[in-house]
């Protein structure tokens, strides 16, 4: 059998005859070497395929078969200890002494050593035949995939807490698992959940993810020592009832329904039994914020807690007293509320006032309607009637208004949106959440300082701002003797002691800071030292991002003062007032920098 194969091998064609004793025709010639190899070998075995040798081929077959190594190697007798390499012709081992343990590692070392490209492909080759074939899926498998998830599986509770989960920080209504769109839209992304009901999603799982959250914001609040709270009661025009809102810094921790009397000692109950729900003693409260209404300032007496009115409101006010009560400026509001309630209720006026910005080429914008609980909501809607004076002046050449503004009331207006900017920029800039009571000082020391300024501009103004200026002092007389809005100026490397009107001020705002460091270095042990002569570290100027309409009319007037107050403080005599005046003499922090960030940096208290 082997000299036939021998004598076929050197022929280095595959004969087209039946060779002696054989019934099977050969294959057609083959121009690959490879191929040739592999017909002549099967045309053997099923010639001799009774011959001892059968099994030994077999294996042989089989093994070529099975290795994507073969189609770059030959062999010229199937017990050959050596396979030719078909693109340089080398003889390489088969690493076996017998035919039933030759095996293909050192042809893949010659692939990768000398033909790396070659040794890519069978890797690719090999990688494709290794991959496990696609069965078919059974009837049972495929009727379990189709089934929807039980209620208590995983899957399905994963889903529920994220829906849960968009419902709550989207504020979206519980009736939005009713609604046909949201359906689809879950079924089409999970086929076998089951979206829950409103029932479900109202009785069960907000209940459950309530304790979760609760559980959480307990367990953080176990580590603080003080804190601080904002409340307020308002009423719904929707439903007749008022609701009551008491928050932490980082959380809601109580908005309920306030069914009694707005009394002082209700809302004191009231804020009292949240406390204890919290499990937080009146001793942890650091200060309650709330508006400046008789009733709020009566429960806070009630409950003997510190507390501050809302500053936002004090300037609210303020402007209404200083400035919007004026009978002129009150005219020209009344008539542009007119105005705009005039395009308001009018579609079609709205589209004429809209196809008169177009023709002027001017951006088409609505008028905005003013809030009577917010100034400066008026003072948004003065800017967007001064913004569309051309439109307003030409839809009223063609068309009725209910009322017009006269050449005196756009210039009043023009006025007073000049004179409350520095109020409406002070308004967005405490409203941030960033934002803090040590700014309250700093924020009208800057406003006196602006409205007592007279400029060239002033033409016209100087009534009203000196009525501001007024109104200012007036209701902020004693802000720089209340001890939290002292304290925490000082303790705003942003401000320090650079914005109090007065020396007694600081000496008394210091005192109070003393006091509280004093009962601090009891109770903590120093875990850090100043050092005596510290160097003063420059101060960045602010850098502004972004681009506004109008430029900012407070600019300047922070860095003004601080430059005034830029000089050496005097040596204490205690260890507390060596820290204090260390603190004092160094230099403030950017405005755009965070105080919290500073102190955690600085701090030189233990736990403070």
């Amino acid at each position: 059998m082997f000299d036939y194969l021998t004598r076929q091998r050197q022929d280095r064609h595959v004969s087209t005859q039946k060779p002696h004793g054989c019934t099977c025709m050969t294959k057609h010639d083959r121009q690959a070497l490879i191929h040739r190899d592999r017909m002549q070998t099967q045309e053997v075995v099923s010639c001799c395929h009774r011959q001892p040798l059968f099994r030994a081929a077999k294996k042989y077959i089989c093994a070529r078969s099975m290795s994507a190594v073969w189609q770059y190697f030959r062999l010229d007798q199937p017990a050959s200890k050596t396979a030719t390499c078909i693109i340089c012709q080398a003889a390489i081992s088969r690493g076996g002494t017998s035919i039933s343990n030759f095996n293909t590692t050192n042809l893949i070392k010659h692939l990768k050593t000398r033909h790396p490209v070659e040794h890519d492909g069978y890797t690719k080759a090999r990688t494709e035949k290794d991959e496990p074939r696609q069965t078919q899926q059974t009837l049972e498998a495929s009727f379990k995939q189709r089934e929807k998830f039980s209620q208590d599986s995983q899957r399905a509770i994963k889903i529920t807490d994220r829906i849960i989960e968009f419902i709550v920080l989207d504020d979206q209504p519980l009736s939005v698992v009713e609604n046909v769109g949201f359906r689809r839209l879950i079924e089409h992304l999970g086929p076998r959940y089951s979206l829950p009901g409103r029932k479900y999603i109202s009785e069960t799982a907000l209940p459950k993810l309530y304790e979760t959250v609760r559980e959480h914001i307990s367990c953080k609040l176990k580590d603080v020592r003080t804190i601080s709270f904002t409340t307020d009661i308002w009423s719904c025009d929707s439903t007749p009832l008022s609701c009551q809102h008491t928050g932490w810094t980082h959380a809601v921790l109580q908005a309920n329904e306030f069914r009694s009397s707005h009394t002082g000692k209700s809302i004191a109950e009231s804020i009292e039994g949240m406390l204890v729900k919290w499990n937080i003693s009146k001793s942890r409260v650091h200060v309650i914020l709330h508006d400046n209404a008789s009733n709020m300032k009566k429960a806070m007496d009630e409950m003997g807690v510190s507390s501050l009115g809302c500053f936002a409101h004090s300037l609210q006010l303020v402007v209404h007293e200083g400035l919007l009560s004026q009978r002129s400026v009150s005219d020209a509001l009344a008539n542009c509320r007119k105005i705009i309630g005039h395009f308001k209720h009018s579609p079609l006026a709205t589209t004429r006032l809209e196809d008169i910005q177009k023709d002027l080429k001017m951006p088409t914008k609505r008028l905005q309607q003013d809030v009577a609980t917010r100034w400066n909501s008026t003072f948004y809607m003065v800017e967007s009637l001064l913004e569309q004076k051309r439109t307003i002046s030409a839809y009223g050449a063609d068309h009725d208004l209910p009322a017009t503004l006269t050449a005196n009331q756009w210039a009043l207006l023009e006025k007073a949106v000049t004179v409350l900017a520095p109020f409406e920029e002070v308004t967005k800039q405490i409203s941030s959440s960033t934002s803090s009571v040590a700014e309250v000082i700093p924020s009208v020391t800057v406003l006196k300082r602006l409205l007592a300024r007279e400029s060239q501009e002033d033409t016209g103004i100087k009534t009203m701002k000196t009525t501001l200026l007024e109104a200012v002092k007036k209701r902020f007389a004693t802000i720089e003797e209340e001890p939290l809005y002292a304290v925490a100026t000082l303790l705003d490397p942003h401000f320090k002691d650079r914005y109090f009107s007065s020396a007694d001020n600081i000496k008394h705002a210091k005192d109070a800071l003393t006091v509280e460091m004093e009962k601090t270095e009891k109770s903590t042990t120093v875990a850090e030292t100043i050092a005596e002569n510290p160097k003063k570290t420059p101060r960045m100027e602010v850098q502004v991002g972004g681009s506004s309409s109008r430029e900012s009319s407070l600019k300047g007037l922070f860095e003004e003062i601080l430059q005034e107050h830029d000089e050496e403080h005097g040596a204490g005599t205690t260890s507390t007032h060596f820290q204090l005046q260390t603190y004092m003499m160094e230099q403030t922090i950017s405005r755009s920098d965070s105080p919290f960030q500073y102190w955690a940096v600085n701090r030189i208290f233990k736990n403070s």
